[in-house]
């Protein structure tokens, strides 16, 4: 008789966002003639810049003829690719990473998911709480994470790191020494950010209790203020303990399209055997390779013309979160985010539940936002907005909101 993983059974519910879709579906299914506006889920309104759709079309003509056609891509990834994203990404702000150190990939989320299985069962995880669920959920259908406590909204060996008002919702050095601590800056849900001196202090503390730190910054390219940093690896002794994870999602709507990558350096060792190895051996067995069209695209990116467009991408969703961060301010709502992440994070009134003022916005003013709690037992009484909708929905969401 064949047994199942029971990881899976201790899971409560279905994955935040999976529920979230169904309450709304439901709602839209009893009330028809409601125009509903989404604000939940950091999913991109805007179509793919024009240098990137110029890319796939070229890339499309080329899979066509037999002498340049392309079959399996190479396990790391097209060289031009992983050659872009060293020099733009990296070399640009002083950082040496080998193209052998980039391992291209259909998206951060996949590659948060599957991070852990280079990693023994044993390891304690340490997470900001709250957090994107991913981290969580993932350890925990691979055993890691102990009994879930329902009541508590945790699990019983996960070591919380609590992102609070009091913290400006970044995490402080935990009590308890972890095997692997999960880091996102700008902060997916929270908005938030760190200096490079208070992320030093992260890698700092990594190499002393011999720790890894896998460091997701999906949202690098919403950063406008001086001194927060793009990459973990400008940090002293980053290669030795950091595992970073990009994705091309938000910075050029490839939502849809998926492309995203791991960065893991040859430095970062367990005794004598480097992870980049391991995740290598792993890239090699259990993928086959974004395909070389979305490749393509995605080195389309880094061109001059790449660029600028796609700055104009992150600007328009910046404006948003900004009318977002204002609208709710002069509302009287309590608001952070907003300024180097396209979340904006609040604070719901009346002492209501997380849920309680998902289920008024949907309700009463049509809008789709996410309850706080999904995101762990510290999001409680907090909700989070996303800037990716349209500049048009944006101002007809913000209205409702201000009637309520």
């Amino acid at each position: 008789m064949y047994k199942i993983n029971d990881n899976y059974l201790k899971l409560p519910g279905s994955y935040l966002f999976s529920t979230i879709g169904k309450k709304v579906r439901a709602y839209k299914e009893a009330n028809p003639d409601k125009d509903v506006i989404s604000l939940g889920i950091g999913d991109v309104t805007l179509p793919l810049a024009p240098v990137v759709i110029s890319a796939m079309h070229e890339a499309v003509d080329e899979m066509s003829k037999a002498e340049t056609f392309k079959g399996y891509a190479p396990d790391l990834g097209y060289e031009f690719l992983r050659q872009a994203i060293a020099t733009h990404d990296y070399k640009a702000r002083g950082v040496d990473i080998a193209i052998d150190e980039i391992f291209i990939s259909d998206g951060a989320k996949s590659d948060s998911g599957n991070i852990g299985d280079i990693f023994s069962v044993d390891n304690k995880i340490a997470v900001c709480d709250p957090v994107y669920p991913v981290y969580v959920d993932t350890n925990a259908m691979a055993g890691r994470t102990g009994d879930y406590i329902r009541e508590a909204g945790e699990w019983s060996n996960v070591i919380y790191m609590p992102c609070t008002a009091e913290t400006n919702f970044a995490p402080e050095l935990p009590n308890k020494e972890p095997d692997i601590i999960y880091l996102c800056f700008p902060n997916n849900p929270t908005g938030s950010t760190i200096t490079k001196d208070e992320l030093q202090k992260w890698v700092d503390y990594a190499l002393k209790i011999g720790a890894v730190i896998i460091y997701d910054a999906a949202y690098e390219a919403y950063i406008s203020e001086e001194n927060v940093p793009h990459t973990i690896y400008e940090c002293e002794g980053a290669k030795a303990c950091a595992i970073e994870l990009r994705s091309f999602s938000k910075n050029a709507g490839f939502t849809g399209t998926r492309l995203g990558f791991t960065v893991i350096p040859k430095e970062l060792k367990s005794g004598e055997v480097t992870l980049n190895s391991l995740w290598a051996r792993r890239h090699g067995t259990k993928f086959n390779g974004a395909p070389y069209i979305i490749q393509r695209a995605g080195a389309a990116i880094y061109t001059d013309e790449g660029k600028m467009q796609t700055a104009k991408q992150v600007a328009y969703y910046m404006n948003n979160a900004k009318i977002i961060r204002d609208s709710l301010k002069e509302a009287g709502y309590s608001v952070s985010g907003g300024v180097n992440a396209p979340y904006i994070w609040l604070k719901t009134p009346k002492n209501m539940t997380s849920w309680e003022f998902f289920d008024l916005l949907l309700e009463k003013a049509n809008v789709v936002g996410t309850p706080g709690s999904g995101f762990g037992p510290s999001g409680e009484g907090y909700f989070r907005l996303t800037a990716f909708g349209s500049y048009e929905n944006t101002l007809k969401a913000l209205e409702k909101i201000k009637a309520l």
